[in-house]
């Protein structure tokens, strides 16, 4: 094992939740988290201004968390993911900062996984398989593409930067890194208003190599279930391809916004 993380029995990883409006799926994730065996360092709910009961949901289920994880609800300056999560991370003490959407449900192990996946010093960054799925269905064809698109979008459009390690990830794949990487680089660019996360897996490279760990969490289906699993795919791969060749991301945020 690097000398970078060796087995402690201090917790080393802050889980950040940028919430906005999430009361629905919080409770769920925040359950699941009392679960994570080893614990957390903490966690980060950070809201952007709900008008439902995030807030009040948060505070509930952080009474569920033992005395090793400390759990905090914060109210962010700003709305906006790459805002929200920027703001947790700078509150956060961990080692090893964990971005973890409130609709995305993950293992018990997550973050020993996080940790071994980390001791490895080429690797800047990692994230996991997501299947996106609901009360009603899995959605096995749009969980495949979005696999897929980890290394075709990559491997077709920047191959140098393939060939280098890059892979792309995005959110619902709760994305993890070292914190001082993550600061290094920037964190979060607090302009992009969409794939702030896959500009980050771009600019962590230089760091060290963007890894797709061999195990799943599971994403909610609304978005999915909405639109249907080809409109999905479609709205998904425009974004993705649109954005690696250049398109302006808040023209990419508007389509966003206006195909929901």
């Amino acid at each position: 094992m690097s000398d970078r993380f060796r087995n402690s029995a201090s917790p080393r990883v802050s889980i950040v939740i940028p919430a906005l409006n999430e009361a629905a799926c919080l409770g769920r994730t925040l359950r699941q988290l009392t679960l994570l065996d080893p614990p957390a360092k903490e966690v980060l709910v950070v809201d952007g201004g709900s008008e439902d009961e995030t807030v009040a949901t948060a505070k509930r289920h952080s009474e569920l968390f033992s005395s090793l994880t400390g759990v905090q609800v914060i109210s962010s300056p700003k709305r906006g993911r790459s805002v929200q999560m920027n703001y947790g991370s700078s509150l956060a003490t961990g080692e090893i900062l964990c971005f973890l959407h409130a609709d995305t449900w993950i293992p018990d192990d997550l973050v020993a996984v996080i940790e071994s996946t980390l001791a490895d010093g080429t690797v800047a960054c990692g994230g996991f398989i997501s299947v996106m799925t609901g009360p009603q269905r899995t959605h096995w064809g749009l969980s495949l593409v979005n696999y897929l698109k980890t290394y075709c979008f990559p491997l077709l459009l920047k191959p140098h930067l393939f060939f280098r390690g890059w892979r792309l990830l995005v959110g619902d794949q709760v994305m993890f890194c070292r914190r001082s990487d993550f600061w290094d680089c920037g964190g979060f660019n607090d302009r992009l208003p969409i794939m702030e996360d896959g500009d980050l897996s771009l600019r962590l490279l230089p760091k060290g190599r963007i890894r797709l760990v061999n195990r799943i969490v599971q994403t909610s289906d609304r978005r999915a279930s909405r639109w249907g699993a080809v409109k999905a795919i479609a709205i998904y791969a425009y974004i993705g391809i649109s954005w690696a060749i250049g398109v302006d991301a808040n023209f990419l945020k508007r389509f966003y916004r206006d195909v929901r």
